[in-house]
């Protein structure tokens, strides 16, 4: 049996993988099982293998990029940063390898220590479940991959039935880099295969990528294993009376726009000081009419298709809740099959969806502000908390701001939607357990294991 993979631009199939069994989640599992227990793989070559990776995916680059854009929501020019994003991932990924040492243990500094020695080294979990989303096909599966892999863990990827085709084009390229086809499997969407792979109990980490709602079907589930879990976020940028508002809001518009607005970091609220409110709202209008939405492989194209017509239709109907409870729409507001355009929105209750959830899609509400607590606790008022950002010519005023907002990181003179990946990432509240990050994600997929040697009576 057979998936189709279609363009949500268009609905034309661009691909067909095989859609996985339970059966087959339980072969994967078992085969890597056997190979970690009688097979060695070096660091060294754990570590050539990325790195190698890493070069032929630039020599693949433009194959890559078409695959991205066909399968998914990104314009080309966002699927290329994509690929160049997924070649830092992996070569971080190699240089990680300098995480896997350990300490001495201080026994010369304890009374129960007598005449022993003894050291601890990080070795790997065993295998690793990565399930991975459909709105950064490519990087994101990198992101668990490889580190992973370094760490010297096995690991099955079931990226998402949307947009399967990068992940699997990507394991395609680990495997010819030299990782063992013992060390990773790649499985695709079917019945019961969900549930197979995250209740074996010969996985013994899951690292995931979505909403809180699966994230909370996944816990239940699995039981007593380590979950590293990524899942979204509502996020705010305070925008204060001192901030040049032109500046601030072309970085609005560029941050809640991106993929669509189906991206995790992506600006959703903006709290604006009452004295730069106008000003801000017209420069964001203005950018955001500028905006092209259209066909993904035109590089003229600013904005493309969401993931489908059913995610566009919700959001359309989010937006109409909005402007019935009140809302003022400036901007956008309209729907075209999986086309939703670039809306700007005002005066919105912080009942509404568009404010309470995360949206997932291109829409920021603008709202204004007199006291800077009062933003702060605005911005607070969320269940999410992954990143926020802020606008300000204080230092001081920011470095304030920064520590009292609850998220994972506070972007000063930027917007939430900043990431190196390199930085730990992740967030506070439902926006996630763990960090992901390279260097972060290698040490939650190791453990330390001590070694202790007992050297017996010391000589007379």
């Amino acid at each position: 049996m057979t998936l189709e993979v279609a363009d949500p631009q268009d609905g034309l199939v661009v691909g067909h993988v095989c859609v996985s069994t339970a059966e087959d989640v339980k072969r994967a599992i078992g085969h890597i099982h056997r190979h970690l227990q009688f097979a060695d793989w070096p660091l060294r070559a754990r570590r050539e293998a990325l790195e190698k990776a890493s070069r032929m995916l630039g020599e693949q680059a433009e194959r890559f990029a078409a695959i991205i854009a066909a399968e998914s929501s990104k314009t080309i020019v966002e699927a290329e940063r994509e690929v160049r994003r997924c070649r830092e991932t992996l070569r971080l990924s190699a240089a990680a390898a300098e995480e896997l040492v350990g300490e001495t243990l201080a026994f010369e500094d304890s009374l129960a220590a007598g005449n022993k020695v003894g050291w601890y080294s990080r070795k790997p979990v065993g295998i690793v479940a990565a399930i991975t989303p459909f709105n950064d096909p490519l990087n994101l599966v990198a992101h668990k991959l490889g580190p992973a892999l370094i760490g010297g863990n096995g690991v099955v990827l079931k990226p998402s039935g949307r947009t399967p085709l990068s992940g699997l084009a990507l394991v395609q390229v680990l495997l010819e880099a030299g990782v063992p086809s013992g060390r990773i499997a790649a499985i695709v969407t079917g019945g019961g295969v969900s549930e197979a792979l995250i209740t074996d109990e010969r996985v013994d980490l899951i690292s995931f990528t979505g909403g809180p709602v699966t994230a909370d079907r996944i816990a239940a589930a699995a039981g007593a294993k380590k979950i590293l879990s990524e899942l979204g976020g509502n996020n705010a940028t305070i925008v204060c009376a001192d901030a040049d508002p032109e500046t601030a809001a072309e970085s609005i518009v560029a941050g809640a726009f991106g993929v669509a607005g189906q991206n995790c970091l992506s600006v959703q609220r903006v709290y604006a000081h009452i004295s730069l409110f106008n000003d801000v709202l017209a420069h964001v209008v203005r950018g955001t009419k500028s905006l092209t939405t259209g066909p993904k492989l035109d590089r003229a194209t600013d904005v493309g298709p969401m993931i489908s017509e059913a995610e566009a239709r919700r959001v359309e109907e989010w937006v109409a809740e909005a402007t019935a409870a009140g809302g003022t729409l400036h901007a956008g507001g309209k729907r075209r099959g999986a086309y939703y355009e670039p809306t700007v929105l005002t005066d919105v209750p912080s009942k509404c969806r568009v404010i309470r959830d995360e949206v997932f899609g291109p829409v920021v509400s603008i709202l204004p502000f007199i006291e800077v607590q009062d933003a702060i606790y605005a911005a607070n008022n969320s269940d999410y908390g992954l990143q926020a950002g802020v606008f300000t010519r204080s230092i001081d005023q920011a470095l304030a701001i920064a520590d009292k907002l609850h998220v994972g990181a506070v972007v000063i003179n930027e917007t939430s939607d900043l990431r190196i990946d390199s930085m730990p990432f992740g967030g506070f509240k439902k926006s996630g357990v763990g960090r992901e990050g390279v260097r972060h994600a290698v040490r939650e997929m190791t453990e330390p294991k001590n070694t202790i040697i007992n050297l017996g009576e010391p000589p007379r």
